[in-house]
């Protein structure tokens, strides 16, 4: 009987995991969920930063100039990186991923 039920809520637990597998690969392959997973905390979905993290830590609004002007390339290697208190996502993303969020990023700006 134990064996049983032991059984049946490891066929269950298995069943949840597979079944969230495809969500979490497609919020990594999607720049919107991917930015909402990792960046929206801070910088809030706008892109402000104006939530209370993106205020405690000093998360950049995306559209002040200084940061409409970064290159691509420079905004890659702000997430790569890091900055200030913003942790570093190199390793952590491809560069699918990463030219995913500029593009995103770029968006919010309305450009």
């Amino acid at each position: 009987m134990i064996t049983s039920l032991s059984r049946k809520r490891k066929i269950v637990g298995l069943i949840v995991i597979l079944a969230g597998l495809p969500l979490a690969a497609q919020s990594q392959n999607d720049p919107e969920l991917l930015y909402k997973s990792k960046c929206a905390m801070c910088h809030g979905g706008d892109g402000s930063g104006s939530t209370p993290a993106g205020k405690a830590t000093g998360a950049k609004d995306f559209h002040y100039s200084e940061v409409v002007k970064e290159t691509d390339a420079e905004l890659q290697e702000v997430i790569k990186r890091g900055r200030k208190k913003m942790p570093a996502y190199q390793g952590k993303l491809s560069a699918d991923q990463l030219d995913g969020l500029v593009k995103y990023i770029r968006q919010l700006q309305g450009r």
